[in-house]
């Protein structure tokens, strides 16, 4: 991975404390199923909150509805579990009323990337000084197992595709809707910074949260977190998941949109990272130029009837 300077509005925040990976755990048990792919998730969380020495009291964890929402609980920080699909709202409006804060937003691919899409294109295209980590299962396990907006054509209790994987009994006769791209969306969509990840590969996935956290502008993680209840993707995303080439340019978004549409491999690693003024530096610069003159009770008075 190249390297990028540390100016996100968290540097000041960095190696205040030390602390292991164990003290982020809060009191509250995760309650996930044995076996849930988002274990690996948290526990790459803790690891990259110790290495970075972020003090508890200065993180803050946003997040919505299904198995993704009760992350926020599980960690020794503050945190807000919010209603379906609003944990980028919340904590664009976190990070803005006080940016001396970091602030990671947590989703699942259903809170994400259904009745939550709507945010993430407006999250990064404003590049607010925050990461979103997306705990894709490819289902709705909260729920009992339907067809979530990454599910495969032909998911059925059946079977296919992945093999003998029987899933969502929502789709009797097969999804027939197209998954849809996360990464080409973040690309698209002009996230400064944007990875993928799989929870079977914890260090990789550690130093992918860690640059996100870190990173100056609007982070989007995507991570393989296999449902082993409803839809256990483990054996298809050993196979198919491979790193990205070593060659990778990740300033080359053209390469990255390449390397994200590649059928034959689900690439890990580092898509895509660019420099560019967070909406914190924009808000900053809209403020100097109003000067000192401004006054939101004089704004208030000139519309008063």
């Amino acid at each position: 991975m190249t390297s990028i300077p540390l100016t996100s509005t968290v540097a000041p925040l960095l190696n205040q404390v030390k602390l292991k990976p164990n003290d982020y755990k809060s009191e509250v048990k995760p309650i996930w199923c044995p076996g849930c792919g988002d274990f690996g998730v948290l526990a790459a969380f803790y690891r990259a909150l110790s290495d970075l020495g972020v003090s508890p009291e200065k993180a803050v964890i946003a997040s919505g509805i299904g198995c993704s929402g009760r992350f926020p609980a599980f960690v020794e920080s503050y945190g807000f579990h919010g209603v379906h699909g609003r944990a980028l709202p919340l904590a664009t409006g976190i990070k803005m009323a006080n940016p001396d804060l970091m602030v990671a937003a947590i989703g699942g691919d259903g809170d994400a990337f259904s009745i939550g899409a709507g945010h993430l294109p407006h999250a990064a295209r404003r590049n607010i000084d925050l990461t979103y980590i997306v705990m894709d299962n490819e289902i709705y396990g909260l729920t009992k197992g339907q067809a979530s907006p990454t599910s495969p054509v032909g998911l059925s209790p059946k079977g296919a595709p992945y093999g003998e994987i029987k899933a969502a009994k929502s789709t009797p006769y097969g999804n027939s809707d197209a998954p849809i791209n996360p990464i080409v969306m973040a690309l698209a969509y002009g996230a400064t910074y944007i990875a993928r990840g799989f929870s079977s590969k914890p260090r990789e996935m550690v130093e992918l949260i860690k640059r996100g956290l870190t990173h100056k502008g609007f982070a989007f993680i995507q991570i393989y977190s296999p449902c082993v209840t409803f839809f256990d993707t483990y054996d298809h995303f050993k196979e198919k998941t491979a790193p990205l080439p070593a060659d990778h340019n990740s300033r080359d978004k053209i390469a990255a949109f390449k390397m994200a549409l590649d059928e034959e491999h689900l690439y890990l690693g580092e898509f895509y990272t660019e420099d560019r003024p967070s909406m914190a530096e924009n808000a900053r610069a809209i403020r100097e130029r109003a000067g000192s003159n401004f006054s939101m009770d004089s704004l208030i008075e000139r519309y008063k009837g």
